[in-house]
C-alpha cells in the first residue's frame, strides 16, 4: 500500500512516459500521413470520437469503482481481523485460569494465543500463495520484488516456527488450507479445557464465537482471492480504451487540419504537428492511467504496490497480543519500504 500523501513522481513519470511514448510516435505517424502521403481521407470529425470517449469513461469509471470495492472490503476485512483478534486475547486472559499466574496457566494463555498469531500470519501468506506476478511480470514488478524480498515475509516456516512446536508446525504445513486447521484446533482445545474444567461452559461458547467470527472473516477473504474480477469487464474496458487512444490522432487531424491546409510550405507543414501530438498525448495519458487504476486496484491480496498491507496488520496485532501476556520482548511495527508498506 502506498503510504505517502502524494502520489509519488517516479510512478507517474514510469507510467506516463511509456504510454507517452508510445502516443506520440502514432500521432506523429497518423500526422505524417495525412500532411506529407497526401492520405485526407483519414481525417475524421471530432464529434464521434468524442462520443465514444464519453462512453469510455462511463465505462473505466464503472470498473474503477467496483475494483476498489473490492480493495475496500478486504481492507474492512483485515479490520474485522484485528478487532476479532483483540477480542480473543482479552477473552483468553479474562476466561482461562483467571487469577491463575502459575507458570503452567500462563503457559497454556500463550498457547492459545501464539496458535492465533499462527493463524493470522498463515491465512496472510496463503492469501499471497498464487499470485498473478507469478506468471509474467513486467520489468519493473520484478525489480521491486526483488528488491523488496526481506519486507515481503514469505517464509512458511520463518513466520510460523515463533507461535508453534515442531511438531504442530510440521502437522500443519502438510495440510491444503492451513488457517482453517488451526481454526479447528482451537475449537478443539477450549473442548478439551472444558473438559478438564479449566474452562467453563459459557466462557467456552464466547470463546467459540470469536472462532466462528474468524472463519466467517476467512472465508470472506477466500472469496475476494478466489474470484477475479469479472474479466469481461476488466478486458473489455482495456480494449475500449486502446481503441479510443487509437482513434484519437485521428479526430483532432479534424481540430487542427485546416491549419496544415493553409500551410505554404514543407517547413510550415510540420507546426500544426505539435498541437495534434501534444493533444494525443494527454488524452492517451489521462485514459490509459484511469484505466491502469482499476487494473491495479481488483486483486487486494496479491503483492502489488495497492494491496491490503496485510504484514503490517499481523504485526499490529502480534504486538497486541504480545502485551497482553505481559512480554516486553516485542517486535518493532512494520517499517515501509520507501514509500510501500506491505
Amino acid at each position: 500500500m502506498i503510504i505517502q500523501r502524494r502520489f509519488p513522481l517516479k510512478l507517474v513519470l514510469a507510467f506516463g512516459l511509456r504510454i507517452s511514448g508510445v502516443a506520440a510516435v502514432w500521432s506523429m505517424a497518423v500526422f505524417a500521413l495525412y500532411a506529407w502521403a497526401g492520405w485526407t481521407w483519414i481525417r475524421i470529425p471530432f464529434q464521434p470520437i468524442s462520443t465514444i470517449g464519453i462512453a469510455v469513461a462511463f465505462y473505466v469509471g464503472f470498473k474503477n469503482n467496483a475494483a476498489y470495492d473490492r480493495f475496500w472490503e478486504g481492507r474492512k476485512i483485515w479490520g474485522g481481523i484485528v478487532n476479532a483478534s483483540r477480542t480473543w486475547g482479552t477473552a483468553v486472559m479474562s476466561y482461562v485460569l483467571p487469577g491463575d499466574h502459575s507458570d503452567e496457566a500462563q503457559a497454556l494463555r500463550r498457547e492459545l494465543m501464539y496458535r492465533h498469531l499462527a493463524w493470522i500470519n498463515a491465512l496472510r501468506l496463503q492469501l499471497r500463495k498464487n499470485s498473478r506476478f507469478f506468471d509474467k511480470p513486467a520489468r519493473a514488478t520484478k525489480r521491486r520484488l526483488d528488491e523488496h524480498a526481506h519486507h515481503m515475509r514469505n517464509d512458511w516456516d520463518q513466520e510460523l516456527a515463533p507461535f508453534l512446536d515442531p511438531a504442530e508446525l510440521a502437522e500443519v504445513s502438510q495440510l491444503k488450507n492451513s488457517a482453517t486447521h488451526l481454526v479447528t484446533t482451537q475449537g478443539t482445545r477450549l473442548a478439551q479445557l472444558l473438559k478438564e474444567s479449566r474452562l467453563d461452559l459459557f466462557h467456552q461458547i464466547d470463546l467459540m464465537a470469536t472462532l466462528r467470527e474468524l472463519y466467517t472473516l476467512q472465508g470472506k477473504c477466500e472469496r475476494i482471492k478466489n474470484t477475479p474480477y469479472p474479466r469481461q469487464y476488466a478486458e473489455y474496458s482495456r480494449i475500449f480504451v486502446r481503441v479510443f487512444i487509437t482513434l484519437v490522432p485521428f479526430g483532432l487531424l479534424d481540430v487542427f487540419g485546416d491549419h496544415v491546409e493553409a500551410a505554404k510550405s514543407a517547413v510550415e507543414r510540420g507546426l500544426p504537428a505539435v498541437p495534434v501530438i501534444i493533444a494525443s498525448i494527454l488524452v492517451s495519458w489521462v485514459f490509459a492511467t484511469m484505466e491502469g487504476i482499476g487494473d491495479a486496484s481488483e486483486d487486494p491480496f496479491e503483492r502489488s504496490m495497492n494491496d491490503v498491507p496485510m504484514n503490517a496488520l499481523c504485526r499490529t496485532i502480534e504486538i497486541d497480543l504480545r502485551q497482553m501476556l505481559g512480554e516486553t520482548d516485542l517486535p518493532a511495527p512494520e517499517k515501509p519500504a520507501g514509500y510501500l508498506l506491505y
